[in-house]
């Protein structure tokens, strides 16, 4: 990875919630090249004055759940997806699952 990325995890209170956040983070230590976005700070945002900022990098959404809050916030600003993961998803094919936060 040469280009920078921006990672854009689910900010919610459930367990998978926190799996994003975490997963974020540690993924962020590991590599110079990739930013993360507070998605609370991107809604609450109702002037859009961040908007150019969520622009200039590709952005891989990670949501929580299958209701893919990170992707309706961010499309609901304009700014348009590279790539989505779903945690849930991710978490099916292997033998662990986060319950309790």
């Amino acid at each position: 990875m040469n280009e920078k990325i921006a990672l854009a995890p689910c900010n919610g209170m459930s367990p998978n919630g926190l799996v994003c956040r975490v997963a974020v983070g540690d993924f962020k230590k590991e590599h110079k090249n990739v930013i993360s976005i507070c998605m609370g700070s991107t809604s609450a945002d109702i002037d859009n004055e961040n908007t150019p900022m969520l622009k200039k990098y590709p952005i891989v959404a990670l949501n929580g759940c299958k209701n893919n809050c990170v992707n309706t916030i961010l499309e609901n600003k304009g700014v348009e997806v590279a790539k989505t993961i779903n945690v849930s998803d991710v978490l099916e094919n292997h033998v662990v699952c986060a319950r309790d936060p």
